[in-house]
């Protein structure tokens, strides 16, 4: 994996913590806590997950199992949560323990061997798990917070009836490189 596949990768990480945080914005403290059933998860929930799962992975991540002993992941899907600040420190958290174990990766360790649950993965494996694995709770996180949101919603992504504009405004840059959320709009 060189340098600019690391680049790639933290933009996409970047991405998907944006589509989360512009959700919060964008419901009630209340609908952070709405769950659609007592056997969903609420908003609060996943990001009471997300976080234990990211500390755990990312914590020492190349010198001790990507699950902690620490950890329990059970309570994780309880809601421990009072406040949308809570909410917010603990998904701060979790990204911050992910993009500085992200910072750490360099040439001298790119090829390191590290494990999760016991199982040998080399770095891209293990970062290619946790990216989707955590697009996967985001898409609920937001998935939640447009049942909940507003009939002001600002889109996440291209809003409904711009795709041409969209799609225009992209082919008129020229054939380019670059991360597909670079000049994203709405960001």
């Amino acid at each position: 994996m060189d340098k600019k596949s690391l680049e790639g990768i933290h933009k996409q990480f970047k991405y998907y913590k944006q589509l989360g945080d512009r959700t919060f914005d964008q419901v009630s403290e209340e609908d952070l806590f709405w769950k659609p059933n007592q056997e969903s998860n609420s908003i609060a929930i996943i990001v009471n997950h997300m976080s234990g799962n990211m500390k755990s992975r990312w914590t020492e991540f190349l010198t001790t199992d990507g699950e902690k002993p620490w950890r329990n992941r059970d309570l994780e899907f309880e809601n421990k949560f009072s406040s949308r600040d809570q909410i917010l420190e603990a998904w701060e958290d979790g990204w911050n323990c992910l993009f500085n174990a992200l910072n750490s990766i360099n040439e001298s360790n790119i090829d390191s061997k590290i494990t999760i649950r016991n199982q040998v993965h080399s770095i891209p494996e293990a970062i290619h798990r946790q990216m989707m694995h955590y697009s996967y709770h985001i898409g609920q996180i937001v998935y939640i917070g447009r049942m909940r949101g507003s009939k002001d919603w600002s889109s996440l992504s291209i809003p409904k009836g711009e795709s041409v504009d969209f799609n225009h405004q992209k082919r008129a840059l020229g054939l380019h490189e670059g991360h597909f959320t670079d000049n994203l709009r709405n960001e």
